[in-house]
């Protein structure tokens, strides 16, 4: 008799996002989503194998059919509710000590980013109270916040370094990111971020030589002897921080010891990033509120994911990025919290609903870009972001009979959403919903 880990049955509706092995979806193929909707007589059922990965998607019927008398380690009964594929964040920086609460006073009464940043605020304030932070400490909050990640839908972030800036807390950041990796329930990729900021008392020219000469090759070091997992190289491009011709440099290095480049570009001014990244054939580049035209026409062309964060736009009150503009033009575009000191958001579908309200994103665009696209972001599509069979069965079961819900609920989702499952195990299940 089989034996299987996990299956849910009776559900009204599940969503595939894709059904025929697309690894990104670009452009007007962004405006659908694939679904399987039950009839009155049938429900829908997922199956996932021991090994944690999707075995078999269908009606109740077909399934009983497909794997008769076989027993599951764990049941569930979805009568009336939705399955759809655990969230991706494809850009969060939450490994961190010291709040900035004080500071969005000074955003409301009119500071500037840059000006807080120019004063010791912003980066290099948060980067002062996570360096006098223990290892312990900054473990205990990012296992906090992986939690609530976790209950609000996501099943694999994106976690940078960043609030270093030198090798011994750069490492020490990483290494807090790799033990979550080892031990916490939600999947996470690791981004090296130590080109986040200029340290003080440093130049952009010598602190890009500290990330190329000192931070880089000890890195290499450490994930050779398979002490560290680091999956991606980022760099802050942006005007009083790196260079076009630092970031190039820097994002180079970054490829010789076989880390992608998955960037910030074109955030607060224009800096011809996004060319950049067609340019470096980087995986992903995140930001683009001020991304040219030239650029937007160059990632589309380069395949380059657009990882875009409605959060920082709101919260700063930027120029929205032009989604509509980029979908419009063939790019692929991803979603991230950007989770930080100065974005304080959690909640990827809060994110997919200011994504719809303000970027003008439909509600399918959204669920894409939270999903596959932002796996593609992370070079996890093969894997993860859609239901198919031989992907790892990470799973939300929502308390409604339409995914749409997740989007057009505005917060509450801990009301909405039932069951978390990674790997096909039960992480979460809310028994008040």
């Amino acid at each position: 008799m089989a034996a299987f880990r996990l299956r849910i049955k009776h559900a009204s509706q599940v969503v595939l996002i894709c059904k025929n092995g697309e690894r990104v979806l670009a452009g007007k193929s962004m405006k659908s989503v694939a679904t399987l909707e039950a009839t009155s007589s049938d429900g829908l059922s997922v199956v996932a194998d021991d090994a944690g990965l999707v075995h078999a998607v269908g009606t109740d019927t077909a399934i009983d059919t497909m794997l008769p008398n076989c027993n599951y380690t764990q049941e569930i009964d979805a009568s009336g509710m939705c399955v759809l594929p655990g969230l991706v964040d494809a850009h969060t920086h939450p490994v961190w000590a010291g709040d900035r609460v004080h500071e969005f006073a000074m955003k409301l009464a009119g500071a500037t980013y840059m000006d807080i940043h120019s004063k010791g605020g912003g980066i290099g304030y948060t980067v002062k109270c996570t360096c006098q932070a223990s290892e312990e400490e900054l473990y205990s909050s990012l296992r906090s916040r992986l939690d609530s990640m976790l209950k609000n839908g996501t099943t694999l972030v994106e976690a940078k370094s960043g609030y270093g800036l030198d090798k011994e807390n750069e490492v020490k950041m990483l290494r807090v990111i790799e033990r979550a990796r080892r031990e916490h329930a939600i999947g996470i990729s690791s981004t090296f971020c130590g080109a986040h900021s200029i340290p003080s008392g440093s130049t952009m020219e010598q602190a890009t030589k500290d990330v190329i000469d000192v931070q880089i090759p000890h890195i290499s070091k450490l994930m050779l002897s398979g002490d560290l997992t680091v999956d991606s190289i980022d760099v802050f491009c942006e005007k009083g921080v790196f260079d076009l011709d630092c970031t190039r440099q820097i994002l180079v290095a970054g490829k010789a010891i076989n880390l992608p480049a998955n960037f910030h570009g074109d955030e607060l001014h224009p800096m011809n990033a996004a060319e950049l990244s067609a340019e470096m054939g980087a995986r992903a580049i995140s930001h683009l509120e001020e991304v040219s035209d030239n650029g937007i026409a160059a990632i589309a062309t380069a395949g380059v994911v657009a990882v875009l964060l409605p959060t920082t736009a709101y919260v700063l009150r930027l120029k929205r990025p032009p989604a509509r503009k980029m979908i419009d033009e063939g790019v692929a575009v991803a979603l991230g919290s950007d989770f930080n000191p100065n974005a304080f958001c959690m909640s990827m579908p809060m994110v997919m609903n200011l994504a719809c309200v303000n970027l003008h994103l439909t509600m399918p665009e959204a669920l894409v870009a939270a999903t596959l696209n932002a796996a593609a972001a992370l070079g996890k599509s093969d894997k993860f972001g859609s239901i198919e069979n031989g992907k790892v069965a990470d799973l939300i079961i929502i308390n409604a009979p339409k995914w749409e819900h997740l989007i057009y609920q505005f917060g509450c989702h801990d009301q909405l959403i039932k069951y978390i499952i990674k790997s096909g195990c039960i992480v979460h299940h809310n028994v008040t919903v």
